[in-house]
């Protein structure tokens, strides 16, 4: 079974009662079916759980905690079931555009709405059937982060694959009408839907505010490897630029009408047009970072704001490298630079990573290679450590997209690599040696 236990944290407040090897059946007589369930069920501060033993039994344990205190469970599935895939042929689907012979978890398309909510993945709202929908307005768990690609029907199902896809507005007013949050994105690609097609998508999202909340647009991103797949074209500095102003100038309108923006473009759209990224508070609650919106600006705000605590005398001079995506190189250049300029015993340089492996049209940090990483570095004056950012690497696990891992690209090296955190305090601590 899915909710049997496999681990039980030594601060559980069930740590006495529950064991390994015991599945959750119910709480406070609820069926526990997956972990939406289980995480709504279980915040409350009395609860009644029904346990069922190894040998078949079951038991009722009955528990105080503070609200909202984690249960302290592991299961032997985080989703306590099987992950609901993507049944889209998106025209493009990062997945699709992957090499052969990767691990098997990357060739896997994920499109469940659990992991929307626990982990932040955006989904598309295809696969659900009416049953999951109404427990989903039912449970009222927010927000849920939508990939909408365009309100258009027939544009939305050519782009999707799949003409179930058409009709997007229907679950989203169904959502926003049950007091749910949605952040959405739209994935933009020439040609497809941007320009008008951008436009009406913007104008329809925006008549949902404050339910769709939130709305990225990310120029779409275009591997060497696309074999038999839809031709599509990438964004060049013009038509990045273009996009920005379209999206600019209805945000502003938004600004005007609804007191937020609603719509911001990702980093990577003013890396390629070459424009400056907006300041601090233009991003207004930053609600769409993971989708790279505002990233560059809140860890230059943080980098800099971290910095005028530091005295001149701080840091060690043993030398570094930092190793990044050629879109970011610049930034942490400029912040490298400026605090070499307060702290003279800083002494690191940036070195750009090209993305051999996927083709020189991926710039971001966060599908760079061990090997790509090695093979570049390899022979290079390194310093003491090579400092990556953790986005690099598996989430929770010292592994790149490649297989490679911390260990085996430190020894290639001669130097250990370091992953750090995404915040400018994380990474001037770094360059510190702190």
């Amino acid at each position: 079974m899915l909710n049997t236990v496999t681990g039980v944290d030594k601060s559980s407040p069930v740590r006495r009662h529950i064991h390994i090897g015991d599945a959750l059946v119910a709480i406070n007589g609820h069926k526990i079916e997956d972990v939406l369930d289980y995480r709504y069920w279980s915040y409350e501060s009395r609860l009644a759980l029904t346990v069922r033993r190894p040998d078949g039994s079951e038991h009722v344990v009955k528990v105080k905690k503070d609200e909202g205190e984690d249960l302290g469970i592991d299961f032997e599935e985080y989703l306590m079931d099987r992950p609901w895939g993507c049944s889209n042929r998106c025209v493009f689907c990062f997945v699709d555009q992957l090499p052969k012979g990767m691990r098997k978890s990357l060739y896997f398309k994920d499109d469940d709405a659990r992991l929307s909510f626990l982990t932040g993945s955006y989904i598309t709202l295809t696969n659900l059937s009416e049953r999951e929908f109404e427990r989903i307005c039912a449970l009222r768990i927010s927000p849920i982060n939508v990939s909408v690609h365009a309100t258009n029907p027939e544009l939305r199902a050519r782009l999707m694959g799949n003409p179930r896809a058409a009709d997007i507005m229907t679950p989203l007013r169904r959502l926003a009408k049950a007091g749910i949050e949605v952040n959405c994105q739209v994935v933009c690609c020439p040609g497809w839907n941007d320009s008008e097609e951008l436009s009406r998508t913007m104008r329809e999202l925006s008549e949902l505010y404050p339910g769709v909340y939130s709305v990225s647009i990310v120029p779409v991103g275009l591997t060497k490897h696309r074999e038999n797949l839809p031709s599509l074209t990438p964004f060049d500095a013009a038509s990045a630029a273009g996009t920005i102003d379209r999206v600019e100038a209805f945000a502003a309108e938004c600004l005007e009408a609804h007191g937020s923006r609603i719509f911001w473009c990702s980093d990577e759209l003013y890396l390629k047009a070459g424009r400056e990224i907006p300041p601090d508070e233009y991003y207004e609650e930053y609600s769409q970072l993971e989708n790279g919106v505002g990233l560059i600006r809140l860890l230059e705000t943080e980098f800099m704001d971290a910095l005028e605590d530091v005295t001149p005398d701080a840091g060690r001079p043993a030398g570094f490298t930092i190793a990044t995506g050629v879109s970011a190189a610049p930034l942490l250049n400029k912040l490298l630079l400026t605090a070499q300029g307060k702290c003279a015993k800083i002494n690191g340089s940036v070195c750009a990573i090209v993305n051999d492996f996927f083709g020189h049209t991926i710039d971001v940090a966060g599908l760079i290679t061990g090997g790509d990483l090695i093979a570049q570095l390899r022979g290079k004056k390194l310093g003491e450590r090579v400092l990556i950012p953790a986005k690099m690497l598996r989430h929770g696990e010292g592994v790149f997209l490649d297989d490679v891992t911390l260990e085996e690209a430190g020894a290639a090296l001669g130097v250990p690599v370091v992953p750090i955190g995404g915040s400018g305090r994380e990474l001037l601590d770094a360059m510190l040696g702190i």
